[in-house]
């Protein structure tokens, strides 16, 4: 039992002092250069614990820098060189993260495909749905069913210079990787993709990755009782590797067995061989992140990349985030198939961010297509769905120190869906829509 109660967020925010926090930071960084000792990470946060009192007096308020120093000092000198190194490159970015946006940037980022930005403005500007404002004056107008079939039409010309762009490359591919951040659509954009190669006579196989996870109990926790299972480390990367190199030699391999009920991985379970003529296809966050294939020479793979690059500015003339959009997605479907309430969900948000930030997004620019699956039409039939939970959540976090995040994400969604004219009836929506994975009402089967 520690001394102090309290702790100073760089806020200003005084939050209470817990040291499950230095734990569940600690065990984070250990996990990315491959450690799993929660006991270990227990017995470091109790000597960080230590070294503060010693340093400080009871009725001291240590501030985050202070305890990340201390934590920083203590990993080193107990032979934790790695482990301190990914915790100060981690601390690191965080920092240069909270100063990029606290202004606006000078440079253009290298992370976003601009060239593809731009072509998703010029067919927003023409279709007059790069405003909300403008959104809501073809849907008052009874437009709504014209601007889903506009919106489809151009995800579907992506897909098909997709494939295309894969059947000019067959002679050489042995695997495409199809990634993205959380609820870009991987799951129906992947299935519509092989869809459009199998009419090409191609054959392809698909790979599972989720039975690579690691067991749930190896996963990082927070003092919410949170699992931080979004970052790549989750994934048993070594065995990946190893896998993906065994069948592109034409060697068979047992897939391991992860059952999500119970939270554990059984190993060898499920031969896979890839024949001749066979290309492998995997669906997954992290298909770009390098570590995930390095065994892999790059000519034999083909990698895809989506993200939902909605431009479209609200009523305040800032332009939406994707992020936003790819939450809500993720709320709608994880309510139905995954018994994860929206608010766990939004919640859970700060995960799923920082591990893109880091781990996804950067790696954007080496895919070789990216697919935007962006459907405009979707805020409107967002809004009667959840318009007064984020309403709720709004008022809900708005004075809690430990929830800035979801307060901010709340109140700024609940700003733009206000803003948006409600749409109920999804009939509209095409049964094989990328929406529909999140909607429900899909014809594909998952």
């Amino acid at each position: 039992m520690s001394k102090f109660k309290y702790v100073v967020k760089r806020s200003g925010a005084i939050v209470p002092f817990r040291k499950e926090r230095i734990m569940n930071a600690i065990y984070r960084a250990a996990v990315a250069v491959g450690g799993r000792d929660k006991n270990k990470a227990e017995w470091l946060a109790d000597e960080v614990i230590r070294v503060l009192e010693e340093k400080f007096p009871e009725d001291y308020k240590p501030d985050i820098e202070e305890i990340q120093d201390i934590v920083e000092k203590v990993l080193i000198e107990n032979g934790h060189a790695k482990v301190a190194k990914e915790y100060i490159l981690y601390r690191d970015e965080r920092n240069k993260s909270r100063k990029q946006n606290a202004r606006i940037a000078a440079k253009t980022s290298d992370n976003i495909p601009w060239q593809k930005i731009w072509n998703v403005l010029d067919w927003a500007v023409s279709h007059n749905l790069h405003t909300v404002a403008a959104m809501n004056e073809r849907i008052k107008n009874g437009e709504f069913p014209h601007i889903v079939h506009e919106a489809e039409a151009a995800y579907e010309d992506d897909l098909n210079m997709a494939a295309e762009l894969i059947i000019d490359r067959i002679k050489e591919l042995k695997m495409v990787f199809v990634s993205g951040p959380s609820s870009s659509g991987k799951t129906t954009t992947t299935t519509k993709l092989q869809q459009r190669l199998v009419k090409e006579n191609l054959k392809f196989v698909a790979l599972n990755v989720d039975h690579y996870f690691f067991d749930l109990a190896l996963h990082p926790k927070d003092e919410f009782g949170d699992y931080d299972f979004e970052t790549p480390q989750a994934l048993d990367l070594e065995l990946i590797n190893k896998h993906l190199k065994l069948l592109s030699e034409g060697k068979e391999i047992k897939i391991p067995y992860y059952d999500f009920k119970e939270g554990k991985r059984y190993l060898n379970r499920t031969p896979m061989l890839l024949n001749e003529g066979e290309i492998l296809l995997i669906d997954s966050l992290h298909g770009l992140y390098p570590p995930f294939s390095e065994s892999i020479p790059n000519e034999l793979k083909f990698k895809l990349y989506l993200e939902p690059l909605l431009q479209m500015k609200g009523i305040d003339g800032k332009y939406i985030q994707w992020t936003d959009i790819r939450m809500i997605r993720r709320m709608l479907r994880d309510s139905v198939h995954r018994a994860y309430n929206p608010q766990q969900t939004l919640e859970h948000w700060h995960y799923v961010r920082s591990s893109e930030l880091r781990n996804i997004i950067p790696y954007s620019n080496t895919a070789d297509f990216v697919v935007n699956s962006a459907m405009p039409y979707e805020l409107a039939l967002y809004r009667p769905k959840l318009l007064n939970e984020f309403k709720k959540w709004s008022e809900m976090f708005a004075d809690d120190p430990l929830k800035v995040d979801a307060y901010t994400r709340s109140s700024r969604i609940y700003k733009v869906l206000d803003s948006v004219l409600p749409v109920e009836d999804d009939s509209p929506v095409p049964h094989d829509s990328v929406l529909r994975e999140f909607i429900g009402g899909s014809s594909l089967q998952y």
